[in-house]
């Protein structure tokens, strides 16, 4: 049995990822989504094992000095995020293609560790403004976190040059379509 591919959806947070992964895996591509494990506490939608797998940081650095990620960062100062390998493995080895909603670093580093297996792509908001009112409407974090999130993406947005294809997040709809072509194209190759 072939291996499924992989595909890498990275962005500043509220550009749109999110959103567009969750149309892809409505669509009939054999994707099935990669969950990723955090350090963070939940927000009050998420769920452990479906959102994320939820650690405590005493867990978190353990898988890391076991060498169980794919890929983990520090995002934020005592926040870590990570693509745990025993998940992707599993995902390919049934035969489908991983679908990724990880940071601009994180995404990098999995497109680094499965080369022409991964594309990598990249979601970037038509603007920081737009970015901006995109977080301030999700009502999910404080105006300081939000600021923190808006430096952050005018730092990740320099990594644009160094992924395979780039989406702008526009209308929805559109950036789906977008979104649906790529992985239509990356999966006929």
């Amino acid at each position: 049995m072939t291996k499924g591919k992989l595909f890498i959806f990275s962005a500043p947070s509220g550009a749109g990822k999110t959103t567009i992964v969750k149309h892809l895996l409505k669509q009939d591509f054999g994707l099935e989504f990669s969950i990723s494990a955090t350090s963070r506490a939940p927000r009050h939608t998420e769920t452990d094992g479906k959102d994320y797998y939820f650690l405590t940081p005493e867990e978190f650095k353990q898988r890391i000095e076991n060498d169980d990620f794919l890929e983990w960062e520090e995002v934020y100062a005592g926040t870590h995020y990570g693509t745990l390998k025993e998940e992707v493995e599993r995902i390919r080895n049934n035969g489908k293609h991983v679908v990724f909603d990880v940071d601009v670093v994180g995404g990098l580093n999995i497109k680094k560790y499965y080369g022409d297996d991964a594309l990598a792509v990249f979601v970037k908001p038509p603007s920081i403004e737009e970015l901006r009112n995109r977080l301030v409407g999700r009502s999910t974090d404080s105006m300081e976190v939000i600021e923190k999130r808006i430096a952050k993406a005018e730092y990740e947005l320099s990594f644009e040059p160094k992924f395979d294809v780039v989406i702008t997040s526009t209308i929805v709809p559109v950036t789906c379509a977008k979104a649906e072509k790529v992985v239509t194209d990356f999966l006929n190759k």
